[in-house]
């Protein structure tokens, strides 16, 4: 087992911690989004390969690698050997005067690992900078092309790309829009090739080519002069619950994109680095693959802030050659990020997760099948790999979803918790589209521990399980 460090730091505090909201100041994160008064949540002493410790003793299994981000692991020696290495060296260095030997070795193997059309990297701090970015990157690419009247993105509903104002532009999410909406521009939304819970008169190929049939009537009703891209998800995260699209749908989404000249995004945030039993996910469709593609959460694997655009090398070069990307950040490039993506990235190819993540993904597939099963309300299972989720209905015959009110999803990650299980759950649209739960293991998840999960989520969610709760369970509703 791997010898860390231990953590003093939570030593200097009381335990158990404050209700939230009652000290006059200070306060961990979670004081802007709970009532005051709520009870503050477990403290984390230590971290090490799937599991996560409280100050108390208590050991969960993290069956959602946080929020679908620590793809490795916790306590990797390689990754904090790196991060020890580079902070001792140099941990910032602005590019506008050097360039470092991390940033040059980070993007010679990651675009080795993304393949032919992806030799450029630019390095960024998360998802929504990331997103930001491409969609920045994109329309100086149009403008570098004599095309300056193209701006216009179009992307699904339901769906995320990240918190900024420009990345929640784009992303499909009415609840959000009825908040921050005067304060964005809008973008065209067409609708997502969902799997499950179709509208009445489709099935999926028929819904799949509907909704590919709507993305081109949009494209010309915009007027495609005006349209600059098109970002989607491969694999859905969590505002799909782990979408995977018909093969027909992404077929015609790369041939629309052809077809009038938009630059195709793919929002791999939470899918790429290995996630779904391949570097990228849209090897799982040859014949769609994008212009850009967006990594983040993998690629820092919660080490570090790290998000990526992946670009061609020609196309960089043609706005570099018109007075360069008018985009940057303060930690973009950043060396210290860089080297900890290099060794989650090595560790990643090195150590077989990728391979591991498809086997893996397999047999938690095959044991979340059997509890839909047997469940009356696990009403869907889908996902690659390990990006998995499972929703809950209120009735599997019609597929109606629970009223938001219940909260579904936090009802049953609340009594998977008290189980010692970790599962990621974040409400989207205010419930609207659906519930579930993500079901996203590291990925060097053992066969044991994959068992162990889906173990645990029987138990949380059952009648028979040490959870008080009884609201919603997997089994029957009281």
């Amino acid at each position: 087992m791997t010898q860390l460090r231990r953590n003093t730091l939570a030593d200097e505090l009381d335990d158990p911690a404050p209700a939230l909201g009652t000290l006059e100041r200070g306060e961990p994160v979670q004081v802007f989004a709970v009532r005051p008064g709520t009870p503050a949540r477990p403290r984390i002493a230590r971290a090490e390969g799937i599991y996560m410790w409280d100050t108390t003793g208590r050991r969960y299994v993290d069956a959602g690698s946080g929020p679908v981000a620590c793809n490795i692991g916790y306590g990797n020696r390689r990754v904090l050997d790196a991060l020890q290495v580079q902070a001792e060296a140099a941990a910032f260095a602005n590019p506008g005067t050097f360039e470092s030997a991390a940033n040059r070795r980070f993007a010679e193997r990651l675009a080795e690992a993304a393949g032919p059309g992806y030799e450029r990297v630019f390095v960024v701090s998360g998802g929504s900078e990331a997103n930001e970015a491409a969609m920045k990157l994109a329309r100086q690419m149009a403008v570098a092309r004599g095309e300056a009247s193209r701006w216009k993105v179009v992307s699904r509903q339901p769906s995320y790309h990240g918190g900024t104002l420009g990345a929640l532009s784009v992303t499909g999410d009415p609840a959000a829009h009825d908040l921050f909406g005067p304060m964005m521009r809008p973008m065209p939304k067409v609708p997502a090739p969902i799997t499950y819970r179709i509208p009445e008169g489709f099935d999926q190929q028929s819904w799949a080519e509907h909704c590919a049939d709507v993305l081109e009537r949009t494209v010309l009703d915009e007027g495609p002069e005006t349209v600059l891209a098109f970002i989607q998800e491969p694999v859905g995260g969590l505002a799909t619950g782990a979408l995977v699209p018909h093969a027909a749908y992404m077929r015609r989404v790369r041939e629309i994109c052809d077809r009038y000249g938009v630059l195709l995004i793919h929002d791999e945030v939470m899918s790429g680095g290995g996630r779904t039993g391949v570097f990228l996910s849209h090897e799982h469709w040859p014949d769609c693959r994008p212009d850009l593609v967006v990594v983040a959460k993998g690629a820092g694997a919660g080490y570090f802030p790290l998000g990526v655009v992946l670009a061609p090398r020609d196309r960089v070069a043609e706005v570099a050659g018109g007075g360069g990307f008018m985009h940057g950040h303060t930690a973009f490039g950043n060396p210290l990020a860089c080297a900890v993506g290099l060794a989650v990235l090595d560790e990643t190819l090195d150590g077989g997760l990728i391979a591991n993540a498809a086997s893996q993904g397999a047999r938690l597939r095959a044991r979340l099948d059997a509890l839909a099963e047997r469940s009356p309300i696990v009403g869907d299972v889908r996902g690659k790999g390990l990006l998995m989720a499972i929703e809950l209905v209120a009735d599997k015959d019609t597929k109606t979803p629970f009223a938001p009110s219940v909260m579904a999803p936090a009802v049953l990650a609340s009594a998977a918790i008290e189980q010692g299980l970790i599962l990621y759950q974040r409400r989207t649209n205010a419930g609207r589209d659906g519930d579930w739960v993500m079901v996203a293991p590291p990925l060097i998840v053992t066969d044991a521990e994959t068992d162990l999960i889906a173990d645990g989520i029987e138990i949380g969610g059952s009648r028979d399980g040490a959870s008080p709760r009884k609201s919603l369970n997997l089994w029957a509703i009281d």
